[in-house]
């Protein structure tokens, strides 16, 4: 009995997880049954298991995460696919895929892993893969990464993959911005970071969540404006500073409505943040869900941009409309992104768009190696490598240099298949697998 109280738990704490802090009964009952429950037990022990889902129902989210870390031992592990599953409504010729890195440097073998495995679909069932180069967060971007990336997709996906850059479509975003204000799903908040922090905690709605449409467009066409000039606004064409919405303002600004008569011309860095206005508010169960940011000021210079533009988007609102923009039908991706997946698929819902089948890979660990294109981009710099190809190196051009060939890379992921389950394997191990995957 108490091993059963303690798997229902689990279980119950682990759907909830998944469903936004409301854990369904049915689906911990059948996974109970897989655990050796029968349905001859419901009798005896239906009530205590409906007790202990409605006791986890009552917690909040945060603390459903704390007990399940604590608990996570108790769900069984189910053993890893073979290959490739059959995809959930996937059309021949019509799937379209993505891989998104960001330009913090080139290709290493976890990036092979989580992108591999998408290729690996679109290849069985024939239609588009993009890889997509995030890199709208001008402070974070390794300039050579550019072109480290190009290189190392042509030849990891055999000139199969259409490569696309964020900051080129800037004008994009600007567009859905206005539709999601005109629908009265976003606006511009000029709380400070803290406050913001204490409507969340306390979940009640910022002030600001009150403004007019026509009151947001004034607002978002500051926060094009610089607040110290308009050279910046002549550059940018009329249709973008007409429709607008905010970044973060600093802690000690007070969360007084700013007048949209024209008085304040230009947000400075941190005064304003455009959020979307999510339909459950500030109740949401989930703090994560309740009025995230989409977009912000950030003069930093970009790389490719230079100071064309000073609002950018965060990586819910760009991440969104190229989804939609380029017909996403199956999108894979690390299972921390289950939060940005829900409110990806928020987003959606307010465009009238159907969200693209989404599935959720685990972390893998390779003991003997750091998987971090950051770090490996300071240790060349440094001197302690000879380059991306450094033997020494876990990157795709050291692999390539060694004589491995793309398909061993293909091979690999679609041995693993799909799992949410974080695996730890030694290094040794994992050329082992790759040696066969790549001899054949």
């Amino acid at each position: 009995m108490k091993s059963l109280n303690k798997k229902t738990r689990a279980y119950a704490l682990k759907n909830a997880l998944a469903y936004d802090g409301k854990a369904n009964q049915g689906s911990v009952i059948s996974s109970l049954f897989h655990e050796g429950l029968k349905k001859t037990d419901m009798k005896k022990y239906g009530k205590k298991i409906s007790k202990i889902i409605k006791e986890v129902n009552s917690l909040s989210f945060e603390e459903q995460k704390k007990e399940f870390e604590k608990l996570d031992k108790e769900i069984s592990k189910r053993k890893v696919r073979k290959g490739l599953p059959e995809l959930p409504g996937a059309k021949k010729n019509r799937v379209v895929m993505r891989f998104a890195p960001s330009p913090s440097g080139a290709f290493h073998i976890g990036h092979a892993m989580t992108a591999c495995i998408s290729f690996d679909f679109v290849m069985k069932y024939g239609g588009k893969f993009y890889v997509r180069i995030e890199d709208t967060n001008p402070e974070n971007i390794y300039p050579k990464a550019y072109k480290l990336i190009k290189q190392d997709s042509k030849w990891l996906f055999d000139n199969k993959a259409k490569i696309v850059i964020q900051s080129e479509r800037m004008e994009i975003y600007y567009k859905y911005v206005k539709k999601l204000i005109d629908k009265k799903a976003a606006y511009v908040c000029t709380c400070s970071g803290d406050e913001f922090r204490e409507f969340v905690k306390q979940k009640k709605n910022c002030p600001c969540r009150k403004l007019s449409v026509k009151e947001n467009l004034e607002r978002w066409k500051n926060m094009l404006t610089p607040s110290h000039g308009d050279d910046l606004q002549r550059k940018r064409p009329q249709a973008y500073t007409q429709r607008a919405q905010e970044p973060l303002r600093g802690p000690n600004k007070s969360s007084k409505k700013i007048s949209t008569e024209g008085k304040k011309k230009g947000f400075k860095v941190g005064e304003a943040v455009l959020r979307f206005k999510s339909s459950e508010g500030m109740k949401h169960k989930n703090p994560a869900m309740r009025d995230f940011p989409l977009a912000r000021i950030n003069e930093t210079p970009h790389p490719l941009q230079k100071k064309k533009y000073r609002v950018w988007p965060l990586m819910n609102l760009s991440v969104t409309v190229d989804d939609i923009e380029m017909k996403m039908t199956h999108i894979i991706r690390a299972k921390e992104h289950r939060d940005n997946a829900r409110r990806q698929k928020m987003i959606y819902r307010v465009l009238g768009k159907k969200f693209p089948w989404t599935g959720f890979l685990g972390r893998w660990h390779i003991k003997g190696f750091r998987l971090s294109a950051s770090e490996i981009t300071k240790g060349i710099k440094q001197g302690k490598y000879s380059g991306w190809d450094d033997p020494k190196l876990p990157t795709i051009q050291a692999l390539k240099k060694e004589g491995y060939k793309p398909s061993a890379f293909w091979k690999f992921s679609e041995n693993i298949g799909l799992s949410e389950s974080d695996k730890t394997i030694d290094k040794n191990e994992y050329f082992k697998l790759l040696d066969s995957f790549n001899r054949n």
